[in-house]
């Protein structure tokens, strides 16, 4: 089985370079953030407080989850575009602190990697948590300006000081957690894609696993 894991804060890249890798090397892509998104979701479809650890977990162990290219699919429930709003984007970090839903989660993500044996598999605690023995380890970063205009452009409805605030938000939310915090694993490969193109990123991970096999 073989693991290639891409960590990074909030609009550093991950999903497209991952993407964008995983076509290269023929191999799954899975987006873990999609699934701690899922979990903020459907807990506030549910009427559950964020902040309520036990149900939130309770939540997490026992939803139906469906992440893939082809969209997310929470309890039968097409959420692809939900999952990357304004409300759930604001509870996520409450949600992925959540020591119980993260126990769950990677669990989940390590049956994945086993059932497709292996692949491009993005989040914030891969390379650290859940596969640190991966082949490949990577952690991409961007200037907080780059990656405030990248969410902006996303994200339509919120304007930059707004995407700004919530992302500076959200970074000390993931870097001070106690449960698995956002932090580059020490033998990860840092890239900063700030004047980066996708493919320029993409071509130095291609290069650094050529460097491996």
């Amino acid at each position: 089985m073989r693991v290639i894991a891409i960590d990074g804060p909030a609009g550093s890249g991950k999903s497209t370079v991952a993407r964008q890798l995983a076509d290269r090397l023929e191999m799954g892509y899975l987006d873990t953030g999609a699934m701690y998104r899922a979990v903020a979701f459907a807990a506030l479809r549910r009427d559950i407080d964020p902040d309520d650890e036990p149900k939130v977990a309770a939540l997490a162990r026992d939803m139906d989850l469906s992440v893939s290219l082809e969209g997310v699919v929470v309890d039968g429930v097409d959420a692809t575009v939900e999952i990357r709003g304004p409300e759930v984007t604001r509870a996520v970090s409450v949600v992925a602190a959540n020591p119980g839903v993260r126990e769950e989660l990677r669990s989940r993500q390590r049956e994945w990697a086993v059932v497709h044996d292996g692949g491009v598999i993005e989040g914030r605690d891969i390379g650290t948590v859940v596969f640190p023995d991966a082949a490949l380890k990577v952690y991409l970063t961007a200037s907080p300006d780059a990656r405030a205009q990248r969410r902006a452009n996303e994200v339509t409805e919120l304007d930059y000081e707004t995407v700004a605030a919530d992302l500076a938000r959200r970074d000390a939310l993931d870097q001070g957690r106690d449960h698995s915090p956002l932090a580059a694993a020490d033998d990860a490969i840092e890239v900063d894609t700030t004047d980066r193109t996708v493919d320029e990123v993409v071509n130095v991970l291609m290069e650094k696993l050529g460097e491996r096999r």
